[in-house]
């Protein structure tokens, strides 16, 4: 399972880089725009934060293939490292996503909501698709189930595409992911910080520190 951090905060990526086992960040239009600073300081200063051998995932906005195209080489160059661009799915994003495998350089298929789109986007040459789990939940579909059928119509056809899960509202969403085989997500820091919480977690830390200062009290190992 491939970890990713959903933001472009760098107060957030610096955090989460230290603490978690991330894989990389993934941003998109929405996200860059939240922080409301100059785009490039920003997606370098991602890259600085993160290192060259982490991913680092960001969203065209150009319409045409020839557009697309031109402007993830741009990305490429100016950011640099392990590089992937995400782009839309539909009849330009496929073409230039053919293109760009040409290329060598990575692409993520995002704004997924259908397994059938999955797989064209993978034969196109895509490295990862990306399915919106809570999006679909919110219309009265089965997000982790998409995401599931998505996972086993790439392993029956031999793609060596991976689902990247975005959209959640919940580390329950994240489990029921992980549970079906999807390879990757990419989560906000809240939620990668809910995954590791429990309250009996939380119980049980306390017994520890209980157990221990009842003998020992405030003394650490180190001070014995």
């Amino acid at each position: 399972m491939l970890y990713l951090l959903d933001t472009a905060n760098l107060e957030a990526i610096k955090h989460c880089n230290e603490y978690y086992p991330l894989s990389g960040v993934t941003t998109n239009p929405s996200i860059i725009s939240a922080e409301n600073t100059d785009f490039w300081e920003l997606v370098t200063g991602i890259r600085k934060i993160i290192g060259d051998e982490k991913m680092l995932h960001v969203q065209t906005t150009q319409k045409t293939a020839a557009a697309i195209v031109k402007e993830a080489k741009l990305l490429k160059e100016r950011i640099g490292g392990n590089f992937y661009v995400k782009i839309p799915i539909g009849e330009e994003g496929i073409k230039a996503t053919m293109e760009l495998k040409k290329l060598g350089i990575g692409v993520t298929v995002t704004a997924i909501f259908t397994p059938a789109q999955a797989l064209i986007a993978a034969k196109a040459g895509a490295d990862f698709v990306a399915p919106y789990v809570n999006r679909l939940d919110n219309i009265i579909g089965d997000g982790c189930d998409v995401a599931a059928e998505i996972v086993s119509q790439l392993k029956i056809f031999g793609y060596d595409c991976k689902v990247l899960v975005a959209s959640f509202k919940n580390a329950e969403q994240v489990h029921k992911c992980a549970s079906v085989g999807c390879h990757s997500v990419t989560v906000s820091a809240g939620i990668l910080k809910t995954v590791i919480s429990h309250p009996m977690t939380d119980a049980a830390i306390q017994g520890f520190d209980r157990d221990w200062a009842a003998i020992y009290g405030d003394k650490t190992i180190m001070e014995l």
